[in-house]
């Protein structure tokens, strides 16, 4: 039997970003999810799930200034619509950057980050931000 720490390390979806590729129509997904919503009932057995590469472009965003509670150090914090180069489209927080230097388009690519912690415990959530890519000076 696994110890709790090796189980969540061994957790495939823990500390990558999984999502389900439909092998009817061949579209990818994100979060996964049993059943296709495109082909719905023809998709019954040919889901896949599948480690997405995590790079796409910002497909929209907006900035946040008055949010979640556990962000009020981050404010004003950008939150970003993703098109993975897959297809799929996540939603998540664009980190290492100001607004003024993103725009519909950047490319990003996910990375995994402290979300929150819990209670005194102290336990610690982590998850995907994601990163502009920034291109390299000649």
């Amino acid at each position: 039997m696994a110890t709790a720490p090796r189980f969540w390390r061994e957790n495939e979806s823990r500390y990558n970003l999984m999502g389900i590729k439909c092998n009817s129509c061949g579209r990818h997904f994100f979060p996964p999810r049993a059943i296709c919503p495109v082909c719905h009932r023809k998709s019954v057995g040919k889901i896949e799930r599948v480690k997405l590469k995590g790079e796409g472009k910002i497909f929209s965003f907006t900035e946040v200034q008055d949010g979640l509670e556990e962000l009020n150090l981050q404010k004003p914090y950008i939150v970003a619509m993703v098109e993975l180069d897959e297809g799929a489209r996540v939603t998540g927080q664009i980190i290492d950057c100001d607004a003024c230097d993103i725009s519909i388009g950047t490319p990003v690519r996910a990375t995994l980050r402290k979300l929150s912690e819990e209670g005194p415990s102290g336990v610690i959530h982590y998850g995907y931000k994601f990163v502009p890519i920034r291109e390299k000076a000649p």
